[in-house]
């Protein structure tokens, strides 16, 4: 049930409460987006998803993770970007579980690409 705003002072706590909970997506937290479109699904997207979100909650990262379709290299699926602040925006491709857990532990948290799985690179 949503709240009934009466005055000013209510409208500005909710402002606030809402503002906590999109902040993380606009603020400067590495994002990772996970192609989930059908072809991704069928390659094996979930598992490589599951296997990235549990790594980066084992080493209490503070990453967004978001999924979009299809981007139209489906015979490079999955695919998953990395978007760090200030650095270059890097596809990987044929992810596998294992792969994810790699690029967790490499990129994520140690800012070094996994070379042998990039698929593209775009130029900050």
């Amino acid at each position: 049930m949503s709240k009934k705003i009466n005055s000013l002072e209510d409208l500005r706590k909710l402002r606030a409460e809402k503002e906590k909970l999109t902040s993380p997506r606009e603020g400067d937290n590495i994002q990772v987006i996970v192609g989930m479109g059908t072809c991704g699904i069928a390659a094996g997207a979930r598992d490589a998803m599951l296997a990235l979100l549990d790594e980066i909650n084992k080493k209490n990262l503070k990453v967004n993770v978001t999924q979009t379709g299809c981007i139209g290299m489906c015979e490079k699926e999955p695919l998953i970007d990395v978007i760090v602040p200030g650095k270059s925006r890097i596809t990987y491709g044929n992810v596998t579980a294992d792969v994810a857990k790699n690029i967790v532990s490499q990129h994520l948290a140690n800012g070094q690409i996994v070379q042998q799985n990039v698929v593209g690179k775009i130029e900050e």
